[in-house]
Protein backbone atom coordinates (compact mmCIF):
# COMPACT_ATOMS: atom_id res chain seq x y z
CA UNK A 1 0.00 0.00 0.00
CA UNK A 2 1.38 3.50 -0.81
CA UNK A 3 -0.03 6.74 0.43
CA UNK A 4 -1.12 9.65 -1.19
CA UNK A 5 -1.56 13.68 -0.76
CA UNK A 6 -3.90 15.46 -2.98
CA UNK A 7 -3.03 18.74 -3.56
CA UNK A 8 -5.45 21.29 -6.15
CA UNK A 9 -7.00 24.92 -4.95
CA UNK A 10 -10.84 23.31 -6.28
CA UNK A 11 -11.58 21.21 -3.85
CA UNK A 12 -14.30 19.19 -5.99
CA UNK A 13 -11.17 18.15 -8.04
CA UNK A 14 -9.82 16.98 -5.27
CA UNK A 15 -12.69 14.64 -4.15
CA UNK A 16 -13.01 13.30 -7.71
CA UNK A 17 -9.82 12.48 -7.54
CA UNK A 18 -10.05 11.37 -3.98
CA UNK A 19 -13.24 8.99 -5.37
CA UNK A 20 -11.28 7.17 -8.59
CA UNK A 21 -8.45 6.22 -5.73
CA UNK A 22 -10.25 4.93 -3.25
CA UNK A 23 -11.59 2.22 -5.61
CA UNK A 24 -7.64 1.55 -5.47
CA UNK A 25 -7.10 -1.47 -2.22
CA UNK A 26 -3.08 -0.29 -2.60
CA UNK A 27 -3.44 3.26 -2.16
CA UNK A 28 -4.22 5.00 0.61
CA UNK A 29 -5.32 8.68 0.48
CA UNK A 30 -3.10 10.01 3.44
CA UNK A 31 -4.72 13.87 3.04
CA UNK A 32 -5.95 16.78 0.60
CA UNK A 33 -4.43 19.43 0.79
CA UNK A 34 -5.53 23.17 -1.24
CA UNK A 35 -2.10 24.90 -2.04
CA UNK A 36 1.91 24.80 -2.48
CA UNK A 37 2.25 26.03 1.24
CA UNK A 38 0.19 23.31 3.07
CA UNK A 39 1.56 20.78 0.78
CA UNK A 40 4.81 20.95 1.34
CA UNK A 41 3.97 21.17 5.18
CA UNK A 42 1.53 17.95 4.63
CA UNK A 43 4.39 16.23 2.69
CA UNK A 44 6.99 16.31 6.10
CA UNK A 45 4.53 15.56 8.47
CA UNK A 46 2.30 12.88 6.13
CA UNK A 47 5.63 11.21 4.48
CA UNK A 48 3.38 10.43 1.41
CA UNK A 49 4.90 8.20 -1.47
CA UNK A 50 2.95 10.45 -4.06
CA UNK A 51 1.88 13.67 -4.04
CA UNK A 52 -0.77 14.32 -6.87
CA UNK A 53 -0.76 17.97 -7.22
CA UNK A 54 -2.39 20.75 -9.52
CA UNK A 55 0.97 22.88 -10.83
CA UNK A 56 -0.65 26.18 -11.45
CA UNK A 57 -2.53 27.03 -8.47
CA UNK A 58 -3.13 31.05 -6.75
CA UNK A 59 -2.22 32.08 -3.25
CA UNK A 60 1.01 30.77 -2.37
CA UNK A 61 3.46 28.33 -3.54
CA UNK A 62 1.76 26.77 -7.44
CA UNK A 63 3.14 23.39 -7.56
CA UNK A 64 6.00 23.61 -9.45
CA UNK A 65 7.68 26.10 -6.94
CA UNK A 66 6.08 23.59 -4.08
CA UNK A 67 7.61 20.68 -5.94
CA UNK A 68 11.05 21.96 -5.72
CA UNK A 69 10.93 22.68 -2.02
Amino acid sequence: MFRVLLVDVHMMIRKGIRVLLEGFSEIDIAGERNNGNEAVLSTAQLKPAVVLMDLSMPNGLDGFTASSE
